[in-house]
């Protein structure tokens, strides 16, 4: 029988040695939308021994246009994202350590998900979870391979702590609200995911394989439709970085409150009690009941008042559907789930 990974192997920038390595790895993608399905096919595909999936969210229609991982039955079953992408990538290599980790990345949780990996990949949809996980790989000394898309057009570098820029060094403030076009407001392009999502796992696959000296090094920055493919230097300037030079990690620190976040492209809102586990599903349908409709299973719970959708998870988080008022998401949760 041939070799799953024979045409890899043949690859002199692989090898069977080089295979071996990617056997041993781990790596985690935060984020299974667009870029993070692509992603993590792309490990599974190439044999990585250990792939992380974190994930917030559950899967909708609109998402099949472009996130490869799912389908229709994913959605009839209300599977979040990560649990679905994990059920997949088991079909599709079963010597893979998949693990789905159904949870909003934050301060608390973000070292103890990345602690031990040997890379990090950006399938987030914000520039927020982007700078905590910056804090978090430069603090830990992970490298993580930073991508974007929207539009037609998209991102990548890859980051290795102490050698190369931070995301902090050349991005220096986190982007105002309005201040950026999102997938909500320009679309998104489904080529330029799959062609941004190749770029990160291509060049993750180079520290895997402990062939840093491949790495491009650069800002890659492509159009899709357009056909542009453009290359910028990040150097470091005068100035000190405060995250990499003086390790001042801010979005690390914040580890307290409940967090509000309106979520790309799905007029909804996130809202993340602090120290909330182990929600008793069939308790709260039963509460929520005599005010809407409500369904749950395994894995999450689904009320609906008209205008609003929630979908509440075990620790407590939920995506209030149907608004894009912070404080109007957080009157919502406090009167009808009130954890």
């Amino acid at each position: 029988m041939t070799n799953r990974y024979f045409k890899h192997i043949l690859l002199a920038e692989i090898g069977e040695k080089g295979q071996k390595k990617l056997s041993g790895a781990s790596a985690v993608v935060v984020g299974c939308g667009g870029l993070g399905t692509v992603i993590a096919s792309s490990l599974v595909r190439f044999g990585v021994g250990r792939v992380t999936i974190v994930d917030r969210d559950f899967i909708e229609l609109d998402n099949l246009a472009r996130q490869i991982l799912f389908d229709e039955e994913d959605i009839r079953r209300g599977l979040p994202k990560a649990i679905a992408a994990a059920e997949k990538l088991r079909l599709i290599n079963s010597e893979i350590n998949v693990e789905p980790v159904v949870a909003d990345l934050t301060a608390e949780n973000i070292e103890k998900i990345i602690k031990g990996a040997d890379i990090v990949l950006d399938g987030t949809d914000n520039f927020e979870t982007r700078f905590l996980i910056n804090d978090a790989c430069v603090k830990l000394g992970i490298p993580w391979i930073y991508g974007g898309v929207v539009a037609t057009y998209g991102m990548s570098f890859a980051i290795i702590p102490g050698e190369t820029p931070c995301l902090k060094c050349f991005i220096t403030e986190l982007p105002g609200p309005g201040s950026s076009p999102t997938c909500d407001t320009v679309g998104v392009l489904g080529t330029a995911v799959n062609m941004v999502a190749s770029i990160e796992v291509t060049e993750g696959l180079k520290i895997l394989l402990g062939k840093q000296e491949a790495l491009i090094r650069k800002l890659i920055y492509l159009d899709a439709w357009y056909g542009t493919w453009n290359v910028y230097e990040l150097k470091k300037g005068n100035t000190r970085c405060p995250v990499c030079d003086d390790r001042q990690f801010a979005f690390l620190e914040q580890k307290k409150g409940t967090r509000l976040a309106s979520l790309c492209g799905q007029n909804a809102v996130q809202v993340s009690p602090p120290a909330a586990t182990g929600i008793s599903f069939k308790e709260l349908a039963s509460r929520l009941a005599s005010s809407g409709e409500v369904s749950y299973n395994d894995y999450m719970l689904r009320f609906t008042i008209e205008p609003y959708e929630f979908t509440v998870f075990h620790d407590g988080r939920t995506i209030i559907k149907g608004t894009t008022d912070e404080s109007a998401a957080k009157t919502l949760f406090a009167k009808y789930i009130g954890v």
